[in-house]
C-alpha cells in the first residue's frame, strides 16, 4: 500500500504528457488564445484603457479581442469606430503610390513641380520631393512651423498656404524629423494630382475596392462623424469621456474605422488582400525604410520585436489626446497585430507583445510611467496650493514685521512668490520645445495633472504675490499716517 502514491503520481504524469503530445498533435490554440486575452487585460489595468479593440493575425486565422465600452457606455465590438491618428499616415502614402503607379506623379519628383501653389520663405524648398516629403526628410521642423495653433487651419490647402513664411530647420533630404505637416502636403498633391477631395479619394479608390465599408476620415483632428463616440482622459485610473483636441488632421491623422476594417488594411499590406490595387513594388516600396531617414519608410517604420534586437517588424502607431491605436506585422512570418483604444497609453507595447506572443519571441513587462508622474503632479499641486493659500492668508502679519526692511531685502523675500508664478506660465514650453500659449491648450488635453499644477503656480502665486504688496503697503501708509495730538476732552 506504500507504494500507491507513487504509482498514481506517474500515472498522473503520464496522462498530463500524453494531454500534451494529443494537444500538440491536434494544434491546439488555447493557451495561445489565452495569452493574447490576458496580455489585452494586463493593459487593461495597467493604463486604465476604457474601451480596447485588438486583433491578432496569423495566416488564416484571426483571433479578435475586444473589451470595455465606448464614449456611450455600450460594448467595445469589432465594428466600433476608433480613431486611429498617425495609422492614417500609411494610407496617405499609400494613396501617393496610386497615383505613381499610375504615372501621375513620381516619389522622386519636386513637390514645387506636382504642387505649383506651394511655397515657403526659404530657397531650399524647392529642392523637397514627394519621397522626402514621405519619408519626414523635408527639412521641416516644429522648431519652425508651429502644429499646434489655435484655431486650427482648415484642410490641406490652408495648411500648404501657411507655410509661405516659413523656413526649413534643415536641408531637404539630410535629416529625419517626424513632423506631421509633411502628410497634409501628401493629402493636397492627392487632392491636386487627382481633382478629388482628400477623403473622397480615399474612400473610392482605397477603402471600397478593399472592402473597409466603416471607413472615412476628417480634416480636423476633433470634427464630428457619424457613429464615433467620443474618447476618454484616464488620470490615476480615472477615466472620464472627454471631447478630442482640436488640430488638423487631414492627411496625417484624421482616418477613422474599425477593427474589422483595420484588419482587411494590414491583409492588403500582406498582400493577401487587394493584390490588383497597387503594384507589388509599389507596396514593397512602402515598407522598405528611406534614405537618410532613420528607421521611417513611407508611412510606415522599421521596429524591433524587443528593445535589444534588430528590426524585423513593421508598423506604425497613432496618438490624439484621447484616442491611440498601433499596428505591427512581420514580413518574415505574416503575423500582424492591432491594438485599437479610446484613451491614451501605449498601444505599441501590447500590440508588439501579442505579435511577439505569436511567434514565440519574449514579451516586454508593461508599466505605467504616467502614474508615478500623475501621481506626484498631484502631489505637488496640493503642497503648493496648500502654501501659496498660506501666504496668502498671512500675507498682513508678513508684511507687518518687514515694514523696515530695506527695498533690495524685500524684493528678495518676494522673489519666491514671483518665480512660482512666473513658473506656472513657462513650465509647458521646454516640454513642447518653444514658448507659446498655445502649448497650454495642448498640455490641458495630454497632461491634465502639469496643466492642473500650473495653473495652481499661476493663480495662487499671483493672488499670495499680489496680497504681500497690498498688505504691505497698507502697512507703510499705517506708519506714516500722522498722529493727532490728545486733547483734554480725551
Amino acid at each position: 500500500m506504500r507504494f500507491l502514491p507513487l504509482r498514481l503520481s506517474r500515472v498522473a504524469s503520464l496522462l498530463v504528457l500524453g494531454g500534451v503530445l494529443v494537444a500538440v498533435l491536434l494544434g491546439w490554440t488555447a493557451p495561445a488564445h489565452a495569452t493574447g486575452e490576458r496580455l489585452v487585460d494586463d493593459y487593461r489595468s495597467v493604463y486604465g484603457a476604457p474601451g480596447v479593440a485588438a486583433a491578432v493575425i496569423d495566416g488564416a486565422s484571426v483571433e479578435t479581442i475586444v473589451r470595455g465600452r465606448d464614449g456611450d457606455g455600450n460594448a467595445v465590438t469589432a465594428r466600433t469606430r476608433f480613431r486611429i491618428a498617425s495609422m492614417s499616415k500609411s494610407m496617405t502614402a499609400t494613396a501617393i503610390m496610386l497615383l505613381v503607379d499610375r504615372d501621375r506623379l513620381s516619389l522622386d519628383d519636386p513637390v514645387v513641380k506636382v504642387l505649383p501653389d506651394f511655397r515657403m520663405a526659404d530657397p531650399r524648398f524647392t529642392g523637397i520631393t514627394v519621397r522626402q516629403v514621405l519619408s519626414h526628410t523635408s527639412g521641416l521642423s516644429i522648431s519652425t512651423n508651429n502644429e499646434y495653433v489655435f484655431p486650427p487651419p482648415r484642410g490641406a490647402r490652408e495648411i500648404v498656404a501657411r507655410l509661405a513664411d516659413k523656413v526649413l530647420a534643415t536641408a531637404p533630404g539630410t535629416h529625419p524629423e517626424y513632423h506631421n505637416t509633411n502628410y497634409s502636403i501628401a493629402a493636397r498633391i492627392v487632392e491636386v494630382v487627382s481633382g478629388k477631395s482628400f477623403d473622397d479619394f480615399l474612400r473610392t479608390e482605397l477603402f471600397t475596392p478593399l472592402g473597409m465599408t466603416d471607413t472615412g476620415s476628417t480634416l480636423g483632428c476633433s470634427d464630428h462623424a457619424e457613429g464615433l463616440t467620443s474618447g476618454y482622459e484616464v488620470v490615476l485610473g480615472a477615466a472620464v469621456a472627454a471631447p478630442e483636441m482640436p488640430g488638423f488632421c487631414v492627411g496625417n491623422g484624421g482616418v477613422i474605422s474599425t477593427l474589422d476594417d483595420m484588419v482587411r488594411w494590414l491583409r492588403f499590406n500582406q498582400g493577401t488582400l487587394g493584390a490588383n490595387l497597387l503594384s507589388a513594388a509599389s507596396l514593397a516600396e512602402l515598407h522598405t525604410v528611406q534614405p537618410k531617414a532613420g528607421d521611417y519608410a513611407l508611412g510606415w517604420q522599421s521596429r524591433p520585436v524587443t528593445a535589444d534586437a534588430p528590426p524585423s517588424v513593421i508598423g506604425h502607431g497613432g496618438t490624439l489626446a484621447t484616442w491611440t491605436g498601433d499596428m505591427v506585422f512581420s514580413p518574415k512570418t505574416g503575423v500582424a497585430a492591432l491594438v485599437l483604444t479610446n484613451s491614451g497609453g501605449d498601444p505599441g507595447l501590447l500590440s508588439t507583445n501579442l505579435l511577439a506572443e505569436r511567434i514565440g519571441a519574449p514579451a516586454t513587462p508593461m508599466s505605467n510611467p504616467l502614474t508615478v508622474v500623475n501621481a506626484v503632479l498631484l502631489a505637488l499641486t496640493v503642497g503648493m496650493a496648500a502654501l501659496l493659500v498660506t501666504a496668502a492668508v498671512r500675507a498682513r502679519r508678513w508684511a507687518s514685521r518687514r515694514r523696515a526692511a530695506r527695498r533690495p531685502r524685500l524684493v528678495l523675500r518676494l522673489a519666491p512668490l514671483a518665480l512660482v508664478t512666473v513658473l506656472g506660465v513657462v513650465l509647458p514650453t521646454p516640454i513642447w520645445g518653444a514658448f507659446s500659449f498655445h502649448y497650454w491648450i495642448v498640455t490641458a488635453w495630454l497632461l491634465p495633472p502639469l496643466a492642473l499644477f500650473c495653473l495652481t503656480c499661476f493663480v495662487l502665486g499671483a493672488v499670495a504675490l499680489g496680497r504681500r504688496l497690498w498688505c504691505f503697503r497698507r502697512a507703510g501708509q499705517a506708519t506714516s499716517a500722522p498722529v493727532r495730538p490728545a486733547t483734554a476732552d480725551s
